[in-house]
């Protein structure tokens, strides 16, 4: 009986460590709610702007713009797949 609460037990701190290192802050979402004393990078945690607004409201100084580093990665992937596939020109004779 020991050993089943024992492992019980070690299973429920496992499974909250896990939960806990998985924050919502950590994920790349495309709103992000900037101004007042939340930095440069603001907060990016929403994942849809209306979310954004919701949080927003009644705050001083805060606006909701689309998250820049998702905007850099997706310019980034367009630069590359333009340096992967080179366009060739042919000439019909």
């Amino acid at each position: 009986m020991r050993t089943i609460v024992a492992m019980l037990a070690l299973i429920g701190v496992g499974t909250a460590a896990i939960a806990g290192s998985a924050s919502p802050a950590s994920y790349d979402y495309p709103w992000c709610l900037k101004g007042g004393e939340l930095g440069y990078s603001g907060d990016c945690s929403y994942e849809t702007r209306a979310q954004c607004l919701a949080s927003a409201s009644g705050r001083w100084i805060l606006h909701c713009v689309y998250n820049r580093r998702l905007l850099f990665e997706r310019q980034q992937g367009v630069q590359q797949q333009d340096v992967q596939q080179p366009r060739r020109h042919y000439r019909d004779y």
